[in-house]
C-alpha cells in the first residue's frame, strides 16, 4: 500500500518512476540523491502515481529488455501527465553481421511524440563526432524522422529554438553539468515535460569512425556504461530534470 499515495511531504524522498527495476548500484545512487524509485510496468501504474507528483520517468534498461510497445505506452502516459522522461541507452559499432543489438531508430521512434499523424517527429541530436551523428541521422531518417544536429550542448539551444524538437538525443558526456544547456532551455520554454530526453554512452573506438562513415560498420543498441562517472552523470541529470 505504500506506493498507492497519498502524496508525500516535500521533505521526504521524491518518487522517481523507474522501468525496469534498477540494478543495485543505480538504486543506491538514486537513494543517495534523495529519490525513492517506484517501479512501473504499465500505463496504469504510471497513472496511479501521478497524484504524488513524481520527479520523472526514468527508463534504464540494465536489468532486463524493454519492448517497443511498452516503452511507447509508458512514454505516452508520462507525457500526458506532464512528467519528464529520461531514457538511457548504449551505442556500439560493428559490421552488420556482427552487430548484436537493435537499430537505435527502433527505440527512438517509439519514444518520439509527434505534433500530428501528418507530421514526422523532429529529433534534436547532440553529438560531437560527425561520423556518429551522420550514422544516427541516416538510420532515423530512414524511419521517417527529421533530424537536426548540434555538435555540443551549448550549440543545441539555438537549434532547439528554431525547430522545437519532439525528442532530444545526446551523448551523455555532452550534457553540460555546470552551465545552462538544453535541459534548462526545455524547462524555461515549457517543453521539458513533453520532450523525452535520451542520453547514451558510446562504446565506439575513434580509430574506427572512418569505417562508420563509409558504411562498413553500423551503430547498434548496446548496454550503457556503468562506470562511476556515468552513474554520477545520470543521477546528476535526473536531479536537474526533476527540479520543479
Amino acid at each position: 500500500m505504500d506506493d498507492e499515495l497519498p502524496p508525500e511531504p516535500l521533505d521526504n524522498p521524491r518518487r522517481l518512476l523507474v522501468w525496469p527495476a534498477p540494478d543495485v548500484t543505480t538504486q543506491q545512487a538514486l537513494s543517495d540523491r534523495g529519490y525513492r524509485p517506484v517501479i512501473v510496468n504499465s500505463r496504469e501504474e504510471v497513472d496511479a502515481q501521478i497524484a504524488a507528483f513524481p520527479a520523472a520517468l526514468f527508463v534504464d534498461p540494465l536489468t532486463g529488455p524493454i519492448t517497443r510497445t511498452a516503452l511507447q505506452s509508458l512514454r505516452q502516459a508520462a507525457v500526458a501527465a506532464e512528467v519528464p522522461v529520461l531514457v538511457t541507452a548504449g551505442l556500439g559499432q560493428a559490421s552488420r553481421d556482427a552487430a548484436y543489438g537493435a537499430d537505435p531508430a527502433v527505440l527512438l521512434k517509439a519514444l518520439a511524440p509527434r505534433d500530428s499523424e501528418q507530421h514526422p517527429p523532429r529529433v534534436l541530436l547532440i553529438e560531437q563526432h560527425a561520423e556518429i551523428a551522420l550514422a544516427l541521422t541516416a538510420t532515423l531518417e530512414r524511419r521517417g524522422m527529421q533530424v537536426a544536429r548540434a555538435a555540443a550542448d551549448a550549440d543545441a539551444v539555438t537549434l532547439a529554438a528554431q525547430m522545437r524538437p519532439n525528442l532530444v538525443v545526446m551523448d551523455l558526456l555532452q550534457v553540460r553539468r555546470r552551465h545552462a544547456g538544453i535541459v534548462d532551455w526545455l524547462r524555461a520554454n515549457g517543453q521539458l515535460n513533453r520532450t523525452p530526453l535520451v542520453v547514451y554512452t558510446a562504446a565506439v573506438d575513434q580509430a574506427e569512425l572512418p569505417r562508420l562513415a563509409s558504411g562498413e560498420t553500423v551503430l547498434f543498441l548496446a548496454e550503457r556504461s556503468t562506470s562511476p562517472e556515468v552513474q554520477d552523470r545520470i543521477v546528476d541529470l535526473l536531479a536537474r530534470i526533476g527540479t520543479n
